[in-house]
């Protein structure tokens, strides 16, 4: 997938406010902090498109964006985990993430994003197993890359498809520092 032209659309945090008008969509989940903003603004090309923090828990909606002129959309889910807001705050995000899974009508793919540089979560693998309940077609990615050698990486995949127990090959390495595994995302949602 070439991306010629990203924009930000709208943040919803009402399940009455999420699309359903047939354009395909790209959800990326994870944890908070783990780098979700950053691999959309990385695979777009556009700095800014997508706000980043240095401080966890901050994307409390869903916000979409527009990939080359309504071809697709990607969906920038809130992350779960810490919230600077507390825990009802938290449960209204995780029902938010729970109600565009099962209603995303349109949604192609999942990109499940986690910190190579940690062992998944009992948090990730909630979420991987929801993902599996629900049927929905997913990927992992394996953020901050740039932080490990290459044998470091190779060690990290390996233990990530292990906790999962998912197939290294739908494992994507990806450092919005140096772009690696930008194309073979880009190449795997096309």
């Amino acid at each position: 997938m070439k991306i010629v032209s990203a924009k930000f659309i709208k943040s919803v945090s009402d399940e009455r406010e999420l699309f359903n008008d047939g354009v395909s969509e790209y959800a990326f989940v994870g944890r908070s902090n783990v780098g979700k903003s950053s691999l959309i603004n990385n695979l777009c090309n556009v700095k800014n498109l997508a706000k980043t923090s240095s401080t966890p828990g901050l994307t409390k909606l869903i916000n979409y964006f527009d990939i080359n002129n309504g071809a697709v959309r990607f969906v920038d889910l809130p992350g779960y985990g810490y919230h600077k807001a507390g825990k009802k705050n938290s449960y209204m995000w995780s029902n938010l993430i729970e109600k565009y899974l099962l209603k995303a009508n349109s949604l192609k793919l999942v990109l499940l994003l986690l910190d190579i540089r940690h062992t998944p979560s009992e948090l990730d693998k909630i979420m991987l197993g929801y993902l599996l309940q629900t049927g929905r077609n997913f990927i992992i990615v394996a953020t901050k890359a740039d932080k490990l050698s290459k044998s470091a990486q190779n060690s990290a995949i390996l233990n990530i498809s292990q906790t999962l127990g998912v197939r290294r090959d739908i494992i994507f390495v990806h450092s919005s520092l140096n772009s690696q595994g930008k194309e073979n995302i880009l190449n795997y949602i096309n």
